[in-house]
Order: C-alpha cells, then sequence, then structure tokens
C-alpha cells in the first residue's frame, strides 16, 4: 500500500459522488473508512463498489477525521452535529460553497471557538457531469486542484489533517479564505454552468434538422448542462452574491452586442463586433494549460480515422512509438460518414515531424 498521511479511521458523511469517490480513493490506500447516509440505498451502494463500510448509528467510533459530503442546503448543520458527536476529530466539508457554511456552523448555539478550531472548509475541484455514489471514481481528485480554506479559528492540526486528505488522494492544495474561494468558484465554475445551461435551453425548440448540424462546438459548450439540476439550484442560491456582479457584466456584454447586431452597418459596428471577440481571445488566452503551466499555443494535425474497432488506439500507439507527446486530444465525427476526425495536439516544432510519419504509416492526415 502507498505512504499516506492519514492514519485513520476516517468517517465519510454523505455517499454521493464526491463523498463515494473520497471513500473509494482512501480505502484503495489501504485506510479504514466507514460510511454514513441518510439514503440506506445510497450508503449500500458506495459500501458495495468499495468505499469503505457503513457506520452503524450508536457504534463507538473515534475518527480521525469527519469528512462531510451532504448537498450545501444541510452541510453546516451535518458539520454542527460531526463536531459536538466526534469532540476528538477534524471535521472538514466538501460542499462548493465556502463563505455561507462558515457563517451557519459559527451561528449553530451549540458550537463553540473549541469546536470551530477543529472545522476547515475544503472544496475539491473535481466532478463529473453524473451524480451518485455509482458514478464514483477513486481517482477523480488525482491532480486536480483541493481548495482549503482554513477560518482564523482553526486549529494547525486540523489544518493539516485537512491537507493530509486532499495529498493522499493525490490532489494539489491550494490555499485561500472562504471569500477568496467563493468569488473564484463563482467565475470559474458557477458563471460557466449558468451559461451553459442558458444556451442548451435554446435548443429546446430547435427542429431536429438544425440539430443535425451540430459539431463540437455546440458539444463543449452545452456539456456541462447535463449537471444535475437539484445540485445547482443548492450552489447557485448559496453563492448568489459573488455570482450576480459577474452575470450583470455578462449582461451588459450582451446588451452592448444585441445593439451593434440590430444595425450591423453602422458605422463602428464591425469595429465593435471585432473588439468584442477580440476581448474573448484574450480571456481564453489567459487559462493555465497543461498541469496549471502558462498557456501556450499547440500545434494541431488533424488525422481522418474510420469509425472502427480499434482504430483510435492503433492511432495513439503509432503516435507514442513515435515518441512524440501528446499534449491534447479532441475527436469529432464528420456527419453523414462513417470516419472521425482525430485532432492532435503537439508542441509546434513536432508538428511536421508527425505528419511525415503518420502519413508514411498509411493515415490519412487532413491539411
Amino acid at each position: 500500500m502507498p505512504t499516506t498521511h492519514l492514519a485513520g479511521p476516517i468517517l465519510v458523511i454523505g455517499t454521493g459522488l464526491l463523498g463515494t469517490s473520497v471513500g473509494l480513493g482512501l480505502s484503495q490506500r489501504g485506510l479504514n473508512v466507514w460510511l454514513a447516509d441518510p439514503s440506506p440505498s445510497a450508503q449500500t451502494v458506495a459500501q458495495d463498489i468499495g468505499a469503505g463500510t457503513i457506520h452503524v448509528p450508536g457504534r463507538p467510533l473515534a475518527p480521525e477525521l469527519v469528512v462531510v459530503g451532504a448537498p450545501p442546503d444541510v452541510t453546516a448543520a451535518v458539520v454542527a452535529q460531526a463536531l459536538v458527536d466526534f469532540p476528538m476529530s477534524t471535521v472538514v466539508d466538501i460542499a462548493s460553497v465556502k463563505g455561507s457554511i462558515l457563517d451557519a456552523v459559527r451561528k449553530d448555539p451549540r458550537i463553540t471557538e473549541e469546536h470551530l478550531g477543529r472545522y476547515v472548509g475544503t472544496h475539491p475541484m473535481a466532478g463529473r457531469e453524473r451524480s451518485g455514489p455509482a458514478s464514483a471514481r477513486g481517482e477523480l481528485f488525482t491532480s486536480m486542484p483541493w481548495v482549503v480554506c482554513a477560518h482564523a479559528g482553526s486549529r494547525g492540526d486540523s489544518v493539516k489533517t485537512a491537507e493530509a486528505l486532499a495529498i493522499d488522494l493525490g490532489a494539489t492544495v491550494a490555499r485561500m479564505n472562504a471569500a477568496e474561494h467563493d468569488a473564484s468558484v463563482a467565475l470559474i465554475s458557477h458563471f460557466p454552468q449558468v451559461a451553459s445551461s442558458l444556451i442548451a435551453s435554446r435548443l429546446l425548440n430547435a427542429p431536429g434538422h438544425s440539430l443535425a448540424l451540430a459539431g463540437n462546438g455546440l458539444r463543449d459548450t452545452t456539456r456541462i448542462a447535463a449537471s444535475d439540476p437539484k445540485l445547482w439550484i443548492q450552489i447557485l442560491s448559496h453563492n448568489a452574491g459573488a455570482l450576480v456582479p459577474i452575470l450583470r457584466g455578462m449582461q451588459e456584454d450582451l446588451q452592448r452586442l444585441v445593439a451593434t447586431l440590430e444595425d450591423p452597418s453602422a458605422p463602428g459596428a464591425l469595429l465593435d463586433l471585432a473588439q468584442l471577440m477580440g476581448e474573448g481571445n484574450a480571456g481564453q488566452a489567459r487559462i493555465p494549460g497543461k498541469h496549471g503551466a502558462p498557456p501556450q499555443a499547440f500545434a494541431l494535425v488533424t488525422v481522418a480515422v474510420k469509425d472502427k474497432p480499434g482504430q483510435v488506439a492503433r492511432l495513439l500507439a503509432d503516435v507514442g512509438n513515435a515518441g512524440i507527446n501528446m499534449e491534447d486530444l479532441r475527436m469529432e465525427h464528420s456527419a453523414g460518414h462513417q470516419v472521425g476526425l482525430v485532432d492532435i495536439s503537439v508542441i509546434p516544432g513536432r508538428r511536421e515531424e508527425l505528419i511525415t510519419v503518420l502519413s508514411a504509416l498509411g493515415w490519412k492526415v487532413v491539411q
């Protein structure tokens, strides 16, 4: 078993996607994990797939760490109860909002400063469009940021325990206070979710022949619109204060765009459109690149691949055998043809070499 920073046992309360993934990841590292959830079926599924052992209420347990994976609207109550029930344990939550939960825990009449010292808010920046324990993955957090939001009263040993959880699950620790966290996720997570959902909602009454033309652009921008509405209602309501100013900014941009498009032949209209698109280019270029490194422009090599079993695997093997590192991969099916177009991103200096190698091996490289 790999070396771990936690000793255990660990109690995971809430066996949804994230809670069960935490249990799976820790169990795979040989730690003793106990599970609890108000839903008997959810905790049974989590146990059946190896996330831990169901904890029977009332049975003595002194966990090193309690991980609360409850929905945001009940997280504070579950955290407070865990602080009372387990007086020697560090308690963390993994909800995607932090400020409102910390405020609610502080206001709980049962919670003293001693209790608060053992509480640390955290947020693993990982997830999937699908929810529930059956969608959990032990490697879900590998190489992903895990934000630790210690408050002023958090004990040093509890903060170390919270960070040890992230490290043992293969995540990268980031440190912020609750306000910084909520402002950050409003911009890079909650705002894209709203934008994606609004775009997808425009498709409800679209004719079938229009949707048949859809490519990766539409799929990319609407992918996260498939997320669980019940969870997002809670997230958005808890972080509304940080999200509203961002939406107002987008509202101003939309009004500006609509006004320009209403009279695209007016003086300066095309310049204004170019400026709007250019601002988008500049913003997209600021998104960190591979492994969080500064953005880097990669060269694309597009290969036509027959829609047959094993073709993509063979292509990737040929790229690997050429000794060329693939920086990214995207695939799009060609409408009306049994063929896919695979975009392979490589550093610019290796593009021509890869084209030569693949062409010699009989692959159809699309120039």
